[in-house]
């Protein structure tokens, strides 16, 4: 060891860089979404194509988005302590969200999923 703390000074510039790089991988990450509906109900099938509308027009090419029957598959809606349907679930990127509804309200669908603040009102 030197004692000049040279050492010290390089780990946390590699981490400063390290954690910018992650950031901004983060801003490009795909959304992972999960869409739990209760059969093909046509609050169900709104709910589908309203998300899909959504996705398409602010996430083109950015989302996975997975769409779960809890009538069929009824241990995805205990494993995701799925209370009502339809509910979307925002994975990822984190902080996980849970939207419940038919996903009609637009605004509100983004702002549950960090795609637009309070601030950014037209």
């Amino acid at each position: 060891m030197t004692g000049n703390g040279e050492t010290g000074v390089s780990e946390i510039k590699d981490s400063t860089e390290d954690f910018e790089e992650a950031l901004a991988r983060a801003q490009d990450d795909e959304y992972v979404l999960r869409l739990y509906v209760a059969g093909m109900s046509p609050k169900s099938m709104q709910a589908i194509a309203n998300i899909k509308r959504i996705c398409e027009e602010h996430l083109p090419g950015k989302y996975h988005l997975e769409i779960i029957d809890i009538y069929q598959y009824p241990i995805f809606a205990k494993d995701g302590q799925i209370v009502a349907a339809p509910t979307l679930v925002k994975e990822l990127p984190p902080p996980l969200r849970k939207l419940i509804g038919s996903m009609e309200n637009t605004e509100r669908v983004l702002l549950g999923m960090d795609l637009k603040s309070r601030s950014d009102k037209k």
